[in-house]
């Protein structure tokens, strides 16, 4: 593959290798210092894998371009490596680059039952059972619209539906993703430069140039010689990144928990609720991502105030044409929101299929062997209850404010004088020094949270722009 890119134009090679590394598998490492800023690798527009080089081929082109409706930027990229990996001749290059990809992928759709059941009840664990059957839908739309169409062009055992998903898992896990000028965006694989691994302790460094639509990697950080070259995807939490990519980063301060929030269109005042969902920027389903650092998004009270508003409230805004309720909009109103959201998390958190406290016992045990789906599987759950749990805990604190008529004298948004750990509602808590955003009735309480709270803590201090150990 490197001597193709290098008659392409394709520039650092010479300064590069493919490896394998212990950590991280196959990779790649430099063979000289490389200066933080410095461009290492250059992979011009003409080997990219793109839907308008896909179009150009000369016999796969005409077959796409057929196709009603078109196919997706991800199945036209999948059909595009499948075909030149099942043509054999008259595509040397890109043919090398579809011989270097990687067999198999640990992306949660090739998991196991058993394997995906450790992460029972998380996002990824619903996402996963939902990609399932929309692969199916999707292939069998593939087969009607393309393969029977062409079957000169693609034969059915080199189109199976295994081998769709791994051409699909191919362009998740490798793509690179840019934005144009334009607003429009790109997705593309690069050859060589999609064997760099991901490292959040990098500057994010792959550039796109619109004029000649090359791709380049710059160094993210000082290399010496030796080193292993990484990029950055970007703050993604274990969910995305098992789902996607196949891989986990155990203690990720990125993760989160999506949550869906929805509303039957036979409820009552449905009609008027949705408008003013509307104008404050949601839907009557909307997907809101609860994060360590923001475990609570103001987007979600928001909703749910909407959702829980009664036919007097309705009729209050409609008469003084209100704007929409962003804020508490009475207390009666908050403690009904507050207290459904506790009940609901709670009964989310009960879901899982094995709860925080044990998952850790059996990580810190040895039980899942390390790098394998199960373990993989395990992280994800641990960060998702997690971030439930503080979410859960800050609806605590919130209600615990309300229900004190307390609310207005301290603002509803203010951190809850209760105890993170054993809930006692005191005048006279202690703050975490580090992140100073959860608070403690005494020493042993704090201590005894920290196994739950450390990565919520790091993830704020970082935030906050706390040096503190």
């Amino acid at each position: 593959m490197e001597s193709w890119l290098k008659q392409s134009g394709a520039s650092g090679l010479d300064d590069l290798e493919l490896a394998d590394f212990s950590d991280t598998g196959r990779g790649v490492r430099t063979l000289r210092r490389f200066k933080d800023g410095e461009e290492i690798l250059t992979i011009p527009h003409g080997v990219l894998w793109t839907v308008e080089h896909a179009y150009a081929d000369p016999f796969l082109g005409p077959a796409l371009l057929s196709t009603r409706p078109p196919l997706s930027v991800d199945d036209t990229l999948a059909m595009y490596i499948l075909f030149v990996q099942s043509r054999g001749s008259g595509y040397d290059g890109l043919g090398s680059h579809v011989a270097a990809l990687p067999a198999s992928y640990t992306s949660s759709i090739f998991f196991a039952e058993a394997e995906l059941e450790v992460c029972a009840g998380t996002s990824l664990h619903t996402v996963t059972k939902q990609l399932h059957r929309q692969i199916k839908d999707d292939y069998r739309g593939l087969v009607v619209r393309l393969l029977e169409q062409h079957q000169e062009l693609f034969p059915r055992d080199k189109f199976t539906i295994e081998d769709y998903k791994w051409a699909l898992c191919t362009v998740w896990s490798r793509a690179m993703d840019f934005k144009l000028p334009n607003g429009d965006s790109i997705r593309l694989l690069a050859p060589f430069a999609d064997m760099l691994n991901h490292s959040s302790e990098v500057r994010q460094s792959h550039v796109y140039d619109v004029l000649s639509g090359d791709v380049s990697v710059l160094a993210g950080k000082d290399y010496e010689l030796g080193d292993q070259v990484f990029i950055n995807y970007g703050p993604i939490p274990n969910n995305r990144l098992l789902r996607l990519y196949g891989f986990v980063v155990p203690g990720n301060p990125n993760d989160s928990y999506d949550l869906v929030l929805t509303t039957h269109p036979m409820a009552p005042f449905f009609e008027q609720k949705h408008k003013l969902w509307v104008s404050a920027g949601l839907d009557s389903t909307s997907t809101i991502s609860l994060t360590l650092t923001d475990p609570l998004p103001s987007s979600v009270l928001r909703y749910l105030r909407i959702q829980r508003l009664h036919q007097s409230d309705l009729a209050l805004i409609a008469h003084h044409q209100s704007d929409v309720p962003v804020e508490k909009i009475s207390d009666s109103n908050e403690m009904e929101v507050l207290r459904f959201l506790i009940e609901s998390i709670s009964g989310i958190l009960d879901g899982f299929g094995t709860q925080l406290e044990k998952l850790e016992e059996q990580l810190s045990e040895g039980f899942y062997s390390p790098d394998r789906n199960a373990w993989l599987a395990a992280h994800v759950s641990l960060g998702e209850q997690r971030v439930l749990r503080l979410t859960r805990e800050t609806a605590e604190g919130l209600l615990a404010e309300v229900e004190s008529g307390s609310g207005n004298k301290r603002g509803l948004w203010s951190a809850p004088a209760q105890c993170a750990k054993c809930k006692k509602v005191s005048v006279q808590l202690m703050r975490c020094g580090r992140c100073n955003a959860v608070m403690y009735c005494g020493r042993a309480c704090q201590v005894a949270h920290y196994r739950e709270h450390k990565a919520m803590c790091r993830a704020t201090a970082s935030k906050n722009g706390s040096q503190r150990d």
